[in-house]
């Protein structure tokens, strides 16, 4: 096995963009998911409820942001001393805030009053210690520092979608970090660590998978294949803390380094069950 793509989302819920290579932290892919849109009052916003934000692509310059959008561009910048408390889930950060002008010209972009935010040297978030063990440092993703997922089982999903008469996705609908080759589509249920070039990253919760798969990654509407549709099929969680469908695994680096496509991963701890899944009649 080996890696096969790797990715970095700087806005989160913004495009992806695809790396060659990677620096791991203990707090996920450096670059990934440092900033984020929010609600006027500090809520974070995803494309669950604006998808638009797909059609926006970020890029780290220094610390300031370059944000591109059908044509247009918007430099933001951000001042240590300007800050504001922000929610990620029940999840509280005080962040560093884009000053009026760039937010005013966000907003007018997205059709809805928003605020752009980073997070900073002076930003902190340590979530998931039920999962894993301790609380683990994590940007603005959803919980976890780091996503895996992998071809055979995003094949075998596939293959139930055209048996459903619906057309194939890509994995770009599922926003992962690092894409692995394998073959054994769902052999991730049974890892619980693997090691990439000298890090190694523990499996802890398998990834609940929401509406923004039905979601095309480049403009936001909602077409094509239905991941969640197909998941149902054999991905519906039986466990009720983690409700839903499944679809990779959220996962926490144990250690810092580089990690490149073509390397090779190696499982180096496995589970002796997998996770539970609900049988359809």
């Amino acid at each position: 096995m080996q890696v096969e793509g790797l990715n970095i989302h700087p806005l989160k819920s913004g495009r992806a963009i695809p790396v060659e290579s990677a620096t791991i932290r203990l707090d996920g892919l450096a670059g990934d998911r440092r900033y984020m849109v929010v609600e006027p009052d500090g809520r974070f916003i995803t494309q669950r409820e604006l998808q638009p934000l797909a059609r926006v692509e970020a890029t780290a310059v220094g610390e300031s942001l370059l944000l591109e959008m059908e044509g247009r561009q918007l430099l933001a910048s951000f001042e240590p001393d300007d800050r504001l408390d922000v929610t990620v889930w029940d999840s509280a950060v005080n962040a560093a805030v884009a000053d009026e002008a760039v937010n005013d010209v966000l907003s007018d972009w997205l059709a809805r009053p928003v605020k752009l935010v980073h997070m900073d040297a002076l930003a902190h978030r340590a979530e998931g210690e039920d999962w894993a063990g301790a609380p683990a440092p994590v940007c603005f993703a959803d919980g976890f520092p780091v996503l895996v997922t992998t071809t055979g089982s995003l094949a075998d999903l596939n293959r139930t979608l055209v048996a459903k008469g619906q057309e194939p996705v890509g994995m770009d609908r599922f926003r992962t970090n690092i894409l692995v080759s394998c073959d054994d589509p769902w052999a991730e249920d049974l890892w619980e660590a693997i090691e990439i070039n000298g890090v190694v990253f523990d499996f802890v919760k398998p990834c609940a998978r929401c509406i923004m798969t039905t979601q095309d990654q480049m403009t936001g509407e909602r077409i094509g294949g239905n991941p969640i549709q197909g998941l149902a099929e054999k991905r519906m969680s039986a466990d009720r803390r983690v409700p839903g469908v499944l679809f990779g695994w959220n996962a926490v680096p144990r250690g810092e380094g580089e990690v490149r496509l073509g390397d090779a991963v190696r499982v180096v701890k496995t589970r002796e069950e997998r996770w539970p899944m609900k049988v359809r009649a």
